[in-house]
């Protein structure tokens, strides 16, 4: 293998998650042209990918190759803790309030979950960030009682969360046998790969003044799998909150 050919591999291994590259390497099997196959990646991460796989050769050297990143992504599991505690007296593992930082580095896609969205959580900022972003898919799962019921000047209501996060994709629960449905699941999923479940809502009291307890966790299968449950029942639960005129 040509040094060029080891680099674009590498390159590739650092860019696909495992569902990504499984998807592209059944495609490419099922005598899927390239342009095709790479419709599974965000449009603007196929340039460099379908740049990749050509440098590689395709189908059958890519196809090797995307099996075995999609075997190694999915066997490894780190986990960290994460906690809020007042006056600093966690002792164990990072601090809530540095989960922008997460979303800061992600490379290809955020997606969220909260209860309770308020305007001085460091994420409030973070979130935009990431949704202008040209790179970044972003989605975004909201209360929608918990937004509209009863504003509040420093808790945006669903349609401005939607503004905020203009083109990433909000969503907000809706009526289910008769009542709302509580979105009550609080998480975060970075590049499908990590993986934060927290007690904390999106808010500054959560990140700094708080008792609050999460498990970050560095595993690319779980992490598609949360993700894929909360999309497959968006049908039922969720409904888009449409975006600004612009």
């Amino acid at each position: 293998m040509s040094d060029d050919i080891a680099a674009a591999a590498r390159e590739l291994g650092r860019l696909l998650t495992a569902t990504e590259a499984r998807e592209l390497a059944e495609r490419l099997a099922d005598d899927d042209t390239l342009t095709a196959a790479l419709h599974v990646l965000a449009p603007a991460r196929r340039p460099l990918v379908r740049a990749l796989l050509e440098s590689i050769g395709y189908p059958v050297p890519a196809l090797s190759l995307l099996y075995a990143v999609e075997g190694a992504r999915a066997g490894r599991t780190g986990i960290d803790l994460l906690w809020t505690m007042p006056g600093h007296l966690a002792q164990s593992g990072p601090l809530t309030s540095s989960v922008p930082y997460l979303v800061d580095n992600a490379r290809f896609c955020v997606t969220c979950s909260t209860f309770n969205f308020q305007r001085s959580s460091g994420m409030w900022e973070a979130l935009r960030r990431a949704a202008t972003r040209p790179e970044i898919e972003l989605r975004v799962y909201v209360d929608t009682q918990a937004g509209d019921r009863d504003p509040k000047p420093w808790s945006p209501t669903t349609t401005e969360v939607a503004e905020h996060l203009h083109p990433g994709v909000v969503l907000r629960t809706k009526m289910f046998d008769g009542s709302y449905i509580r979105n009550h699941a609080k998480f975060l999923a970075i590049d499908h790969r990590f993986l934060l479940v927290t007690s904390a809502n999106l808010s500054w009291s959560a990140e700094h003044g708080n008792v609050e307890f999460g498990v970050l966790i560095d595993n690319p299968n779980l992490a598609e799998t949360v993700e894929r449950e909360l999309r497959d029942a968006e049908e039922m639960l969720y409904e888009w909150v449409p975006r600004p005129n612009r």
